[in-house]
């Protein structure tokens, strides 16, 4: 999300752009379906489920280009005779793109064009039915009217196919832009997290495209002036500073390492850009399902080097996360906050699953969530459905509204982040019982014969949106409200199994203190400040 120009920027100001894509190849899934997930991580971005019905155009109609970040204008492109439906980021056909930022160099961080990185998105979606078809369009529009953003990774993927493609724009002298898009080899994972990704590339493989100047631009521009088969896009175009490889390639490496071998081998990278960079791509040491990629989206680094639980800044509840800014200066040091895939400040997030033999309308699930991954509930948005649910509409994020997904999810989750030891496994069942039940659901489908007829899957694809969204804003202000009162004042009040205890008399029971739960909280404070909080007993006279 947003424009930045460098990745260090993206450090400094994590509060703009910050965006996850991670990947699966059907081969490497239980089901035989392709992943790609999406964080749309920004402190100012409100979770809605966009939805741009199919349409069709007289000739000579145009189509106005507004930049999605701002919705300032940019300019007027011709628009096709024909367009798709697209709900969120997948359209009716099963195609879905993601997208993560990584600014670039400088110079080139402000080019010249008119088409932004969002309107590259869905203008394809509504263009395209295949990812080899959304590449060619999204590179054909720059190369047309201009670029309008600065370095961009894109996940396009569909049943068949799964490509990660970056691209950035060429300054303010050039219209146009350098790109190179790889096809994930069947078998693999992958992902990308506002850095780029693609570092050497084969020059002649029909499972690599790219654009005819992508090197020779950087040799005109002194980023690069050895032999083709040597050229570096990402050493050439983006910047590989610390917030690059720890605040965005860990967040990648994460994902790795909790489901491949020997990812510690990555650290060096990771730390202090030593040795090989990180491949694109790793061989998972088991096959994945849509629920292994829903709770990689909820990941804060848990049992590994860079666990946020293991320190200080947990806090006396064990918090996996950290405000903003990303980095603090103490004695003159700057340090580090971790950046996890989980975030607070997600506006949506996904994962498209798309899925070859399965009748059409379940050719692609969009398990769609609003707000911080780690604690929303995935919804199933089908590729045929074609309305917005109610409660995943349009809002702001300055106006409350408790009809609204995204502000429920925001009153469990904001409870959490002072309390989250204490909080989380009530919000756990909650959460699990809603999804657990969305999956049967789904499930069930498969093999409803309903969903082989056209018009009847659309009106079930709908009814299922539309029932999940509601239930599951229902619950979860059920739940806020449950979590606010369960542990009013620091307390926590007593339970059975029928809910709150209550005295004979007809009065709630006195509560629990349990105080805090994290020991190396109460550590920290005797380091700071012990001898004056230790008890000692009066000598006696």
């Amino acid at each position: 999300m947003k424009r930045l120009i460098s990745a260090f920027a993206i450090v400094a100001s994590l509060d703009a752009i910050a965006c996850t894509s991670l990947i699966a190849t059907a081969g490497a899934t239980t089901d035989n379906s392709n992943f790609i997930t999406y964080a749309a991580d920004s402190h100012s971005l409100y979770g809605e489920l966009y939805n741009y019905p199919s349409a069709d155009y007289p000739a000579g109609s145009m189509r106005i280009v507004r930049e999605w970040d701002t919705n300032a204008y940019l300019g007027v492109i011709p628009e096709a005779s024909h367009t798709y439906q697209v709900i969120g980021n997948m359209n009716e056909h099963g195609l879905a793109i993601s997208e993560s930022t990584w600014g670039g160099r400088p110079e080139l961080g402000e080019p010249n064009g008119i088409i932004d990185y969002g309107s590259l998105i869905y203008i394809a979606l509504q263009r395209c039915k295949t990812a080899r078809e959304a590449i060619s369009v999204m590179t054909s529009l720059v190369e047309e009217y201009g670029y309008a953003s600065s370095g961009e990774s894109f996940s396009i993927a569909d049943a068949d196919e799964v490509w990660i493609m970056e691209l950035i724009g060429k300054g303010k002298e050039e219209k146009g832009a350098v790109w190179v898009a790889r096809r994930i080899p069947d078998g693999y994972i992958s992902g990308h997290a506002n850095h780029a990704r693609i570092h050497r590339f084969p020059l002649n493989d029909p499972e690599t495209l790219y654009a005819k100047d992508v090197i020779k631009f950087a040799r005109k521009k002194g980023y690069f002036d050895g032999k083709d088969e040597d050229f570096d896009f990402s050493k050439a175009y983006a910047v590989t500073d610390f917030g690059a490889l720890r605040g965005c390639d860990a967040r990648v490496w994460a994902f790795y390492n909790k489901y491949s071998d020997n990812a510690e081998q990555y650290l060096p990278w990771i730390n202090e850009a030593k040795g090989e960079p990180m491949p694109l791509w790793v061989k998972p040491n088991r096959k994945l399902t849509a629920e292994d990629m829903k709770w990689m989206m909820r990941d804060h680094f848990e049992d590994t080097p860079f666990d946020m639980t293991k320190d200080a800044g947990a806090g006396p509840f064990t918090v996996p996360y950290r405000y903003r800014p990303m980095t603090f200066k103490v004695d003159g040091k700057e340090y580090t906050n971790e950046r996890a895939i989980a975030t607070q400040q997600t506006g949506f997030s996904f994962v498209a699953q798309l899925r070859k033999d399965v009748p059409e309308s379940l050719r692609g699930i969009l398990w769609f969530g609003t707000d911080d991954a780690n604690t929303c509930v995935y919804l199933p948005i089908l590729c045929k459905v074609t309305r917005t649910p109610r409660q995943l509409g349009k809002g702001d994020i300055v106006t409350l509204d408790w009809d609204a997904n995204f502000w429920v999810n925001n009153y469990v989750a904001n409870q959490a982040y002072s309390r989250y030891s204490r909080m989380i496994p009530d919000i756990r069942k909650v959460q699990s019982a809603l999804e657990n039940a969305i999956i049967a659901e789904v499930k069930a489908l498969e093999n409803d014969p309903d969903m082989k007829d056209k018009d009847k899957a659309k009106v079930k694809s709908q009814a299922l949106a539309d029932k999940w969204a509601a239930k599951a804003t229902e619950d979860y202000k059920k739940l806020g409200d449950y979590l606010f009162v369960k542990h009013l004042d620091g307390n926590v009040k007593k339970e059975d199994e029928n809910g709150f205890i209550y005295s004979k008399d007809g009065m709630p029971v006195y509560p629990n203190f349990p105080g805090y739960d994290n020991e190396e909280y109460y550590r920290s404070i005797v380091r700071s400040a012990g001898d004056r909080l230790e008890v000692k007993e009066p000598e006696q006279n």
